[in-house]
């Protein structure tokens, strides 16, 4: 009987386990607790006029009325990947990680710079990489993963 409990303690606390080191290597993306947890699921056309800059490195967009692209939609920032010899893509949310959202906290990137910039409180970040660039906001911008970007069809697929 008793190796009985000491078995489904032991099975109990292995999977307490397993869940807290799984948790603890999932990435980490910190923000406000009034960030809008909203799913992201879309396609983008790099075909389309609004998109076309992004097929050509260094170069951004913001995602427009697609549905799956959040509340405020995305900023696609794209680079040229050394390691895959690739096109990359940077993608990020509009709203600011660091406050609550209103209708001055969608972030808009500085034109002519590679900073990214929250119009209520000045805070900015890298538009390379999403870190922040001064002490207002602490944490970088929230971001997301492209499932597939096909160079043959023009098609980015991002997802969260």
């Amino acid at each position: 009987m008793r190796t009985k409990k000491n078995r489904a303690l032991f099975i109990f606390i292995l999977i307490i386990s397993i869940l807290s080191i799984n948790n603890s290597c999932s990435e980490r993306n910190e923000t406000v607790s009034c960030f809008p947890n909203t799913p992201i699921s879309a396609v983008i056309n790099l075909s389309l006029p609004a998109y076309y800059n992004l097929q050509t490195p260094g170069n951004w967009a913001y995602t427009r009325d697609e549905t799956g692209t959040g509340t405020n939609g995305l900023i696609i920032y794209s680079f040229y990947s050394n390691t895959t010899n690739k096109l990359g893509f940077m993608i990020y949310d509009r709203n600011a990680p660091h406050i609550c959202p209103g209708t001055d906290t969608v972030l808009k990137v500085n034109e002519g710079s590679t900073k990214v910039i929250c119009p209520k409180d000045n805070a900015e970040w890298f538009l390379t990489t999403g870190q922040p660039l001064n002490d207002v906001a602490k944490t970088g911008l929230k971001t997301y993963r492209y499932y597939d970007y096909n160079p043959n069809t023009k098609i980015l697929s991002i997802y969260n």
